[in-house]
């Protein structure tokens, strides 16, 4: 298989740096929810990861961000949970597809 356009450990990122901003907000909660899907996405399929990147190149940063950004802080908040971060990213493939239809 291909390496996946988006490394896995730029998915990460994603989750440490929206643990960071729960840590800023004093949100230990939403912190350690955010951190357990950090370090389970060491563990996302290369397939997935590529279907993230295929999903992306096809809408432009700014609608990623709003699709993004929106399920990150329903993590942080409790009001969504995942147990694994390819749970998480499913998700937002799902509505990556809904945005590009």
């Amino acid at each position: 298989m291909a390496k996946p356009a988006v490394s896995r450990s730029a998915f990460r990122g994603l989750f440490a740096f929206y643990a960071a901003k729960a840590h800023h907000d004093h949100n230990s909660e939403g912190e350690n929810r955010l951190l357990k899907l950090f370090g389970s996405a060491k563990d996302i399929p290369d397939g997935l990861l590529q279907r993230w990147s295929d999903g992306v190149d096809l809408l432009n940063s700014e609608t990623v961000g709003r699709i993004l950004e929106p399920r990150a802080h329903q993590i942080a908040e409790g009001k969504a949970q995942y147990d694994h971060a390819s749970d998480f990213l499913r998700t937002l493939l799902r509505d990556l597809g809904q945005k590009s239809q």
